[in-house]
């Protein structure tokens, strides 16, 4: 029995440690986008699902020696494709949907080794069926899986770079090999027996322990784990699309999810109907109030904490009625398929079909509203009396209605300006036609919850510079002291509205590197400032970093005057953009005194330290410029960092502080860790 639980616990560690250091690794090549972890998510079900099948019909149709012996054999085979390094072949060329090449790239690197530890689990489980109960080897599992989570943006992530933890990782893959390798063979010395008496569920009755699960139970199965999958993800989604795509908020939704896993398949007593399913009625509430709170950008101190409880309470419930009709240990492989079915059909649903069929994030109200309609299902085996059991019930299919009805109401006011929604891999748009007073009024392009620039309607005010990008704000300020000495040849990560292009002079030079195609379309129909511009102009697709880096091998320096980097993911910076190397790959297409501007307004991060040693990385000087916006009614407030190497460019006019701009030097902190490519770690940079 230890044998069995050490070889499980260990796969399960090694399966879900693997997943976010997999998914920080390719998140670079793919713009940084939240919907990364998404595909990535979709990848790990699909495996986990074939893992799985793998499990059942090899314990149903093959030998227990023929069992041991395919098994041994794919794990070999497995142990030569370490270590887990992703080959650069797969970085994508060009700009569109890489959601395709997301899962071939994950199938290539970790497919064999992942597909092996997927079905540790439920095939040991089928070994040791015939000796003892081995839903407690379940929950065991779903620990080992929390341990790896819990530990990684914690204890990993701020020790070990990224080729560290792959390295690490491969020598942990090994060891399991072998140890499962010695499992198999002592299991194929034990004595095969074909029944058990087994501790079932006590809605079960004696006589029907070895049934085989109907329909309704098998379909029932699938539903109850695919909401709970279809909540996982879309609760990520939501959490991380104002902050950053990074580890820490892949994890702890999924420990979460895990941690319900390991109370409800850990006895009969934890999951209780009558306090679980009443408790559905305050955190499905809760959940649909916060998707809308402020705007759909409630506070991260309030939204993490309350989405992390209210999905731990429907997980409970989806999982714990799961562990109550889980069926007799005979049909146990069944049940594990059955429910990574369920959970890859979730992960299609969010990853896939959503971003296709949705011009906007609705899985999550869609989710929200499946697992109140499964709890009233759930709710007719409460056995309560007559009378409650009918309150009861019509009680939740009115919450279900409430909530459905609010959904609605609040989708209609919210877009009821909209001129354009639309959706793809990199997230929802929304372009918006406001009044704002009676003198103007203006449009807006909205990337998820944040507005990413906007033009004033009045065809006298049309081409004044608003938002983020104003003149008072630092990259305009920076913009018009490089200008003072000439044409401008002037380099923009991040397109948005195309504000910036703007500034663009006849006689100017600018490149604009966008990888959202949906993006380039809207910047040049429904807005006219890059049009308009007069400046020699160009839109480069695809992602920044990779790029520049092809510039940089093909036709060498850009050679610019100033480079803008504001490239938002919804309020969040792709991390890859911040790191060492990206700093001196900047720093190669500047002139000797080309000036580097980054846009760190975020309410929830001080990205200024991640910029000021980067700073020092280029050997620079730097100036933040914080200006309120309160000149105009049509201004925003924004923060930038300026970093130039000569600290005389910031002797002049254009960097005298006002009442609305406050102007401070930018110094690197004293112990702070760069950010590089093998490491980053957004803990400290938390405000």
């Amino acid at each position: 029995m230890t044998l069995y639980a050490v070889t499980i616990f260990l796969s399960a560690f090694l399966l879900f440690q693997v997943q976010p250091l997999i998914a920080k690794m390719i998140l670079p090549w793919f713009g940084g986008s939240a919907a990364v972890w998404s595909a990535s998510m979709l990848f790990f079900q699909l495996l986990l699902l074939a893992g799985y099948a793998y499990a059942h019909v090899s314990i149903r149709f093959l030998k227990p020696r023929v069992q041991m012996l395919v098994h041994v054999a794919l794990l070999l085979g497995s142990c030569a494709l370490l270590p887990i390094l992703p080959n650069p072949v797969w970085r994508p060329t060009q700009a569109g949907d890489p959601t395709a090449r997301i899962l071939l790239l994950l199938t290539a690197t970790i497919g064999l080794p992942y597909f092996l530890l997927s079905s540790t689990s439920p095939l040991l489980q089928a070994w040791l069926v015939r000796r003892t109960v081995p839903y407690r080897l379940f929950a065991l599992s779903n620990f080992g899986s929390m341990l790896a989570l819990v530990s990684f943006p914690f204890l990993v992530e701020p020790i070990l770079t990224t080729q560290q933890q792959a390295y690490s990782w491969s020598g942990g893959y090994v060891v399991f090999a072998l140890l499962c390798v010695y499992t198999a063979f002592a299991s194929s010395r034990a004595e095969i027996k074909t029944a058990v008496v087994a501790r079932e569920p006590q809605s079960l009755p004696e006589s029907q322990l070895d049934a085989p699960p109907g329909i309704f139970q098998l379909v029932f199965w699938v539903l109850l784990a695919a909401c709970a999958s279809t909540l996982l993800v879309s609760v990520t989604n939501h959490m991380s699309q104002n902050v950053a795509p990074i580890p820490l908020l892949w994890v702890l939704p999924l420990a979460l999810y895990l941690l319900s896993f390991i109370l409800a398949f850990e006895g009969d007593r934890i999951y209780q109907r009558p306090v679980f399913i009443p408790l559905l009625i305050p955190a499905l509430s809760s959940m649909a109030y916060m998707i809308y709170a402020s705007g759909r950008n409630l506070d991260v101190k309030w939204a993490i904490p309350g989405f992390a409880a209210g999905l731990f309470a429907c997980c409970m419930f989806c999982h714990g009625e799961l562990a109550r009709r889980r069926p007799s240990p005979h049909y146990l492989t069944l049940f594990y398929l059955m429910v990574s079915f369920g959970g890859a059909l979730g992960g299609v649903f969010v990853a896939v079909v959503a971003p296709r069929v949705f011009d906007s994030y609705r899985e999550l109200p869609l989710a929200l509203i499946m697992c109140g309609l499964l709890a009233i299902i759930a709710s007719w085996e409460m056995r309560l009396r007559p009378a409650f059991q009918s309150a009861f019930g019509v009680f939740f299919a009115f919450l279900i209605t409430a909530l459905a009805a609010y959904f609605v109401a609040q989708d209609r006011a919210l877009f009821k300006n909209a001129v354009l929604r639309a959706r793809n891999f990199y997230g929802p748009l929304e372009v918006r036609d406001d009044v704002v007073s009676k003198d103007y009024g203006k449009r807006t392009l909205v990337h998820g919850t944040i507005a990413h620039g906007s033009q004033l309607l009045d065809p006298g005010l049309r081409y004044v510079t608003t938002s983020y990008y104003t003149n008072p704000s630092g990259v305009g300020r920076a913009m018009s002291a490089v200008q003072a000495t000439g044409p401008m040849r002037a380099g923009i990560i991040g397109l948005g509205a195309g504000v910036l292009s703007n500034y663009g002079r006849e006689g100017d030079y600018i490149r604009i590197y966008e990888i959202n195609p949906l993006v380039e379309r809207i910047a040049q129909t429904l807005f006219t400032f890059f049009t308009h511009s007069q400046a020699n102009k160009a839109i480069v697709m695809g992602d920044a970093r990779l790029t520049l880096e092809r510039q940089l091998r093909e036709s060498g320096s850009q050679n610019y005057d100033i480079l803008a980097v504001d490239a938002f993911s919804s309020d969040a910076i792709p991390v890859h953009l911040l790191t060492r190397e990206a700093f001196r790959l900047y720093s190669q297409h500047l002139k000797p005194d080309g000036v580097l501007a980054v846009h760190i307004s975020n309410s929830y991060l001080d990205l200024k330290l991640v910029v000021a040693q980067g700073m020092a990385e280029i050997g620079g000087y730097g100036r933040l410029v914080d200006n309120d916006g309160g000149e105009q009614p049509y201004y925003s407030a924004s923060e930038w960092a300026i970093v130039s190497p000569k600290e005389k460019f910031f002797d002049t006019k254009f960097f005298a502080g006002d009442g609305n701009t406050t102007i401070k030097p930018l110094a690197p902190k004293p112990g702070f860790r760069a950010w590089t490519d093998d490491f980053s770690n957004i803990v400290t940079i938390i405000k």
